[in-house]
């Protein structure tokens, strides 16, 4: 798999012959797995969560919908779920506002099924019964209804996301935002992983990597593309509120995609949910 680099302050990536970085093969920690249980809401550590061939078990297993448009709501446009929290055990699923009012129960499919729009291509979604529906549309100020999507439907990328620790160094030295290592939610990866030097991941593509999250087996995982970053990323991950200049500064120093979308951490796919533990928390090796 040829090397991918940013090719100058141009929106593309040239490709490079030769071996990857050896820097790409070293041993680094995983502090953080996180995800939402529905689409939108507060992304949250959930360090004891299962993980299988297709991601964390519950990661956007819900979503809420705009049955009149036909749509599934999006964080972008709808901020104020960030401050909808969630917890989901044994199919219960609990919502919690900042308020403090929540609401607990089964969502329990309503045997209405609805084709919905969710970034320009269709999710066929079922709509559930329950009090989640309610208070969601008290809180967004709008009707919508609580819907179950097969897993992967909802999410616009890949099963696993990556981000890393150095990068969001680099990205909060270059843009005066010193505490985005505390606020690593804002880029909603399922993983964020410990790195001394920015970027490297951007190197490991096409390549297998062994993931040793404390709480669950070892993941072996194949790293895919670089993800293009939108204007979430400028939402405050407790508030919802929009302030930061970290897409600005993405815009003005990494590579983007032809739609003018900076990249910032990279795809992945779990091959395997029982790959060997290895001494450290994580190694490459080329495939």
């Amino acid at each position: 798999m040829p090397q991918l680099l940013p090719d100058g302050g141009a929106a593309t990536w040239r490709q490079v012959s030769g071996p990857p970085s050896p820097a790409s093969a070293r041993e680094f920690g995983v502090p953080s797995l996180g995800f939402a249980h529905v689409k939108g809401t507060r992304h949250e550590a959930r360090p004891s969560a299962a993980v299988d061939v297709h991601g964390p078990v519950g990661d956007r297993e819900f979503c809420f919908v705009d049955v009149e448009r036909r749509q599934v709501l999006k964080t972008v446009q709808n901020p104020r779920l960030i401050r909808m929290t969630t917890s989901l055990v044994d199919d219960i699923l609990t919502i919690t506002l900042p308020d403090g009012r929540s609401v607990t129960g089964v969502p329990a499919g309503s045997g209405q099924r609805l084709t919905c729009n969710y970034w320009k291509r269709p999710v066929d979604l079922e709509l559930t019964d329950g009090p989640h529906s309610a208070l969601a549309s008290e809180w967004l100020g709008k009707p919508v209804r609580l819907a179950r999507a097969r897993r992967g439907d909802v999410i616009y990328g890949a099963g696993l996301s990556i981000v890393t620790t150095a990068s969001m160094r680099e990205l909060a030295d270059r843009s005066g935002h010193h505490e985005l290592l505390d606020e690593a939610a804002r880029f909603r990866a399922t993983l964020v992983l410990d790195t001394d030097e920015p970027f490297i991941e951007e190197t490991w593509r096409g390549r297998d990597v062994t993931v040793n999250v404390p709480t669950a087996a070892a993941l072996r995982v194949r790293i895919g593309d670089p993800i293009a970053r939108c204007a979430v990323l400028d939402l405050d991950p407790i508030t919802g509120e929009r302030g930061s200049n970290l897409l600005k500064t993405l815009v003005a120093s990494r590579p983007r995609n032809e739609a003018g979308e900076p990249y910032f951490g990279v795809n992945a796919e779990v091959i395997e949910t029982s790959a060997a533990p290895d001494t450290g928390a994580a190694t490459s090796q080329r495939r």
